[in-house]
């Protein structure tokens, strides 16, 4: 845990040492207050929900999440400096996860500072927080599903911006996975059990219904899960770069 704390900080204070992490909560909550006021008619729908505030998270992370993964290792390999972090007396495993775990802070911290909107409609209503905490949960654990794709692909290039591109694009399989769009357009002799399996990879499937406050452990289970293989994933990635 001493290593795994030490990058933590180290990594987590680098963001807050340049613009980077401003520039990223600057633009997370200006897109977040368009997307929500403007294209889900916050106020014309009338009820105390944050469901136009959530519903846009996916595409919202689907470009702002890739933006901080593409600098996780990309900018390591490219400066030549993996190879000094690499010899340090650190494990791989703790310098994997503790890069990730500051990205996932920064995340966490940008969707925190959104929390006006929450007050705002406590104001006008009377909504139920259960759901609108689990929904900020669900949107916090989606995100941590984008940042370990974008860890792993991060570490497979030198290019942050082909690290970004990849991201964007597997981050977006990941999404419509779950979309009903999707979904309709299996053949009727596809079995049901292989369409539903195909679903429940799909990250709007899982989001959906903790934002609507269901609470399952599958639902959790699955972001864990996602996550840890990611980000193992990373680890094998580095290793074998490293050997070559």
């Amino acid at each position: 845990m001493g290593s795994l704390g030490i990058i933590f900080r180290r990594e987590l204070a680098s963001y807050f040492a340049t613009p980077l992490a401003y520039i990223f909560i600057v633009i997370f909550l200006i897109t977040n207050g368009i997307f929500t006021f403007e294209l889900g008619g916050f106020f014309l729908r009338g009820q105390a929900d944050l469901l136009p505030f959530f519903s846009f998270h996916p595409w919202l992370y689907l470009f702002m999440v890739p933006a901080i993964a593409m600098t996780l290792w990309a900018d390591e390999r490219k400066t030549g400096t993996i190879e000094l972090l690499l010899t340090l007396p650190i494990r791989l495993a703790d310098a994997v996860l503790g890069k990730f775990l500051a990205a996932w802070a920064l995340t966490g911290i940008a969707l925190g500072l959104t929390f006006p909107i929450w007050l705002t409609v406590n104001y006008l209503g009377d909504p139920d927080n259960g759901v609108i905490a689990a929904g900020y949960l669900g949107s916090w654990f989606m995100a941590g599903g984008f940042l370990a794709i974008g860890s792993c692909m991060s570490a497979a290039t030198k290019n942050s911006v082909i690290a970004f591109i990849l991201t964007v694009t597997l981050c977006f399989l990941f999404v419509i996975m779950g979309s009903p769009i999707l979904l309709d357009a299996f053949p009727d002799w596809v079995p049901q059990a292989a369409v539903d399996a195909f679903a429940a990879m799909g990250f709007l499937t899982h989001f959906d219904s903790i934002s609507k406050g269901v609470l399952e452990w599958r639902d959790f289970l699955f972001f864990t899960v996602f996550i840890g293989a990611w980000l193992f994933a990373s680890a094998i990635v580095i290793e074998i770069k490293k050997a070559n």
